[in-house]
């Protein structure tokens, strides 16, 4: 599973010796979220009541052989309803007989949704981490934060806003050799422009009006530690400067004070910015850029998290009782929307139908008791939907979310034909160029 977080989430060191294993990951059957890999065999994958590939599927409403999908690096993915009884779906459309997709998100069958996976073994071996659900992608970006906490004194963690960035950087911090310092996180994107250098560094008595004793800034409170600083490209400039100056000389300096203090920490800096374009446009200092990072873990987004959605639905309806179960629908409604808030916001809007499903005396979680709004980008021009109509053909908005790897697979079993690839995934040609570009997909040779 690769995006634009690869160069930063991918383990090259194995890659010589594991094989891609294509298959299907079942997240969800019956009424419960599930973790179930299913490896492609010659014959495809077939779905249905009786044992799939040597595993039972808990989904009463399956036929016994309902449906089949199949793998091809050159054609993509096959899947093909085998008369079943209440029917298959590929991205929320019905399926009638037989129909190739470059890159399916979730394909239900009756009550049963399951994710085509390119590789399985790129899949961990439990969706949970602790109290963390974590799936194949986010794992990949831990396993690098990992890496940095046994090698690097900073890091630099990126994504939108709801990805985990501080569980992120908490997991910097138990994994590193400052494991039994404190853990020290500051919202930077709350500290009035005014108060910045005297929270961050502290100040002594006497430094300015109203400081009537000695005060201790978060990276004295940070030492033995580590500290995060939550939107840290939100600093001032002035303040960047003097957080450089401590990473260099390991020495803080109080307001007020003459002489400074040692400090032993470890910084860890969130951001849903990208850094590199705040340096260009003298947002953000080029040497504390130099200073922090690399390494930088670029958390994916929820939408691009696909295994890890029927279990947050779950967890969240649970939560609310524990007799209500979420239906197949709503999950599936969940796992093809874009979610800009991410986990944060999925979690609030499936509590909030959780509760109005509650009120009804319902016994499932509906996708009608999901609010129509919920997981949709603000602009309604950018509205996810299954397509809006042009001549005749359905194509993706402009602005709605694809990620990398559906674009990768398209290209590739497309033999590179940008024009081919975009049709594939409802796209025109000036889309998918755009999507190349933000992705930093180099155009075929061929093309």
């Amino acid at each position: 599973m690769s995006n634009e977080t690869a160069d930063a989430t991918r383990d090259t060191d194995d890659a010589p010796s594991r094989r891609a294993r294509p298959g299907v990951l079942v997240v969800f059957s019956g009424a419960a979220p599930a973790f179930l890999p299913l490896p492609m065999t010659p014959k495809g994958v077939t779905i249905g009541r009786g044992p799939s590939d040597g595993a039972l599927l808990p989904d009463e409403r399956l036929s016994r052989h309902h449906a089949t999908i199949e793998y091809s690096h050159a054609q993509g993915w096959t899947v093909r309803d085998l008369g079943s009884r209440n029917g298959t779906f590929v991205d929320g459309q019905r399926l009638h007989g037989s129909a190739t997709f470059a890159a399916p998100k979730v394909v239900r069958a009756a009550d049963t949704l399951l994710v085509p996976c390119v590789d399985l073994t790129a899949l961990p071996t439990s969706l949970r981490d602790g109290d963390i659900v974590v799936g194949a992608r986010l794992a990949a970006a831990l396993a690098t934060v990992a890496r940095a906490a046994q090698s690097s004194p900073t890091l630099l963690l990126r994504g939108e806003s709801g990805t985990g960035k501080e569980n992120a950087s908490r997991h910097f911090h138990a994994l590193g050799p400052n494991r039994s310092g404190p853990f020290v996180a500051v919202n930077c994107a709350a500290i009035p422009e005014g108060l910045a250098e005297r929270l961050l560094f502290g100040a002594r008595r006497g430094a300015y009006s109203g400081a009537a004793a000695d005060s201790e800034g978060h990276v004295q409170a940070a030492n033995g530690g580590v500290l995060l600083l939550d939107e840290g490209g939100e600093l001032g400039l002035d303040v960047q400067s003097k957080l450089l100056r401590v990473l260099e000389t390991r020495e803080v300096v109080p307001l007020g004070a003459s002489h400074g203090q040692h400090v032993d920490f470890r910084i860890c800096v969130a951001t849903h910015r990208d850094l590199r374009e705040a340096v260009s446009e003298g947002r953000f200092r080029a040497d504390l850029y130099h200073r922090i990072a690399p390494p930088e873990v670029v958390l994916p987004p929820l939408r691009e998290r696909l295994d890890e959605i029927a279990e947050h639905v779950a967890a969240e309806v649970a939560d609310v009782a524990p007799s209500l179960r979420p239906h197949s629908k709503l999950v599936e409604a969940c796992m093809l929307r874009a979610w800009p808030g991410n986990v944060r916001e999925l979690r609030k809007e499936v509590r909030y139908a959780a509760v109005q499903a509650q009120a009804e005396g319902a016994d499932r979680v509906r996708v009608e008791h999901l609010s129509p709004t919920a997981g949709r980008p603000f602009d309604a021009s950018a509205e996810e939907a299954p397509a809006q109509k042009r001549k005749g053909r359905a194509y993706v908005r402009w602005s709605e979310a694809v990620d990398r790897e559906r674009i990768e697979q398209a290209l590739k079993a497309h033999g590179g034909n940008v024009a081919l690839a975009a049709r594939a995934l409802g796209m025109q040609r000036t889309q998918m160029y755009r999507e190349m570009q933000r992705w930093s997909i180099p155009r075929p040779k061929r093309d």
